[in-house]
């Protein structure tokens, strides 16, 4: 859900002199906000936390597979790809 869909969904309350006062926002997305909150306070990425655990197995098994084969990186080219 983009930023702009977001203030779409919320409606604000405002004061008698129309300053805005408080959001009002619909529980799934406030669900949604929390959950990424929780994510970004492990600090994981909630792409890597949401992948399947057979995804994460089979990347494992690969890596294992390549670097028993010889066919390993640089450090520095990891950390690049880090980074990047």
């Amino acid at each position: 859900m983009t930023i702009a869909e977001i203030r779409n969904s919320v409606k604000y309350v405002a004061s008698a002199e129309g300053t805005p006062t408080e959001v009002l926002v619909p529980i799934t997305l406030w669900e949604k906000l929390l959950e990424t909150l929780n994510l970004l306070e492990s600090g994981l990425n909630p792409e890597d936390e949401n992948e399947p655990k057979q995804a994460i197995l089979a990347d494992l098994q690969e890596a294992i597979r390549l670097t028993q084969a010889g066919e390993t990186l640089p450090i520095s080219e990891l950390w690049q790809k880090v980074y990047e």
